[in-house]
């Protein structure tokens, strides 16, 4: 089955046709030479092979207009020249040429296929007859028409080429834009239901902490000086409850819903911010950080308490995942509608596999991860209406691109 439909693919119909119609030519056609059949052969050979050659530029289509039109020539004149029955076999070069070139070259390679039948003209011993010369003009009236013909229909044949591949593509956005539409709501739908495990699981931890919390640090009161190993036990559980304390308050910020105050802020102020709160991180990190913010963006309404935890978490995790003197870029840009923020490190990048769910929350790749950074700076994004995406490159670093909607009053909500 396979080799039949490599075959199929090789031998098309319609060149059985062609072989066809050229072996009646050859045998059934007038002025019977061996150099009519030879030159008629490879004229249909040429015709046959032609589309499955590399000639579909226009260095090609000359090539292989110039070759027909020399196995053309060759057989008129073996076939009585100017009066041969032959002539017909002018239109091919001339409607291939066609339906390649523009107007103009099928003007012009008609014209040279026609001048080439016309040279015959110049072997004659004595003038035609006035009826031979309105046959030729008739002659050469159909060469013209069929290169003509030929080339309004291909020209129709782009145009409609055209508009389907138009509507391939805007289907085919349409269906990137859809699936990104599902993700969304798929990624909406689990930080909902995660929002309330969180919310829940958080209330039913805060009381027993606090008792763990209190009971230990009687227990540090009440144990003697001198042990030393009871002291430290009850340290560790102090500490860990403290731990475990802060993780519960991020559960927290993540689950309860968000009081936007939208408030009109410059937004290089809150990048500037959450970039100085990055470099004064203890460790610091050995990574340069540099602004390349647009001058065209005025103030405008947004939340910068909010958006500055953004920035501050994007540019951390940049850190975090840039080689030791590496570098950092925060960009600003207006751009239909929307200012974009985009955060540029060039780091280690992140697996294809891992960029649907880097901002679900709980997932994480650090090893010390709780997974909920991203996942709220997505919530926080989104309840400005805005977007987030990520484009990500293993060993080449990741782009984090924020967009706002640019508003410049309260009554564009």
């Amino acid at each position: 089955m396979e080799l039949r439909g490599g075959i199929f693919r090789i031998v098309q119909p319609q060149d059985i046709l062609w072989v066809v119609l050229f072996g009646v030519l050859a045998a059934f056609g007038p002025d019977q030479n061996p150099y009519m059949v030879t030159f008629l052969c490879a004229l249909g050979l040429f015709q046959i092979l032609e589309p499955k050659l590399p000639l579909s530029s226009l260095p090609g289509t000359i090539l292989a207009y110039t070759i027909k039109l020399v196995l053309c020539y060759l057989l008129i004149g073996q076939t009585d020249g100017i009066i041969s029955r032959y002539y017909f076999v002018l239109v091919l070069p001339a409607i291939s040429a066609a339906t390649k070139m523009g107007m103009f070259g099928t003007i012009v390679t008609s014209a040279i296929a026609f001048g080439a039948y016309l040279s015959f003209w110049l072997r004659l011993p004595s003038d035609l007859y006035i009826e031979d010369k309105s046959e030729l003009v008739s002659r050469g009236v159909i060469m013209f028409l069929s290169g003509l013909l030929a080339h309004q229909l291909a020209e129709a044949t782009r145009v409609e080429s055209r508009k389907y591949q138009d509507a391939a593509q805007r289907l085919a956005e349409a269906n990137q834009n859809l699936q990104e539409a599902e993700a969304a709501v798929r990624r909406s739908d689990r930080l909902a239901a995660l929002g309330q495990l969180s919310a829940g699981l958080a209330h039913e931890l805060r009381n027993p902490l606090g008792t763990i919390k209190t009971s230990a640090e009687m227990l540090l009161k009440n144990v003697p000086a001198d042990n030393a190993v009871a002291r430290e036990m009850a340290g560790f559980i102090s500490s860990e409850v403290d731990r475990t304390n802060s993780l519960v308050t991020r559960f927290l910020d993540f689950a309860r819903p968000l009081a936007v105050r939208l408030e009109k802020t410059d937004l290089t102020q809150v990048i500037d911010q959450a970039v100085s709160d990055v470099e004064k991180h203890q460790p610091p990190f050995d990574v340069t950080i540099y602004k390349n913010y647009s001058p065209e963006i005025p103030p405008f309404f947004l939340d910068g308490e909010l958006m500055e935890r953004v920035m501050y978490n994007l540019v951390l995790n940049a850190a975090q995942a840039s080689p030791p003197s590496g570098s950092i870029t925060v960009k600003t840009r207006q751009i239909d509608g929307m200012v974009e923020i985009a955060v540029i490190d060039r780091g280690s990048g992140i697996q294809p596999k891992l960029l649907e769910n880097i901002f679900n929350p709980f997932y994480t790749t650090k090893a010390g991860g709780v997974g909920l950074g991203l996942a709220i700076v997505s919530k926080i994004v989104d309840e400005h209406g805005g977007s987030i995406s990520v484009e990500s490159e293993p060993g080449e670093g990741s782009v984090f691109r924020v967009y706002l909607p640019f508003r410049e009053s309260l009554k564009e909500e």
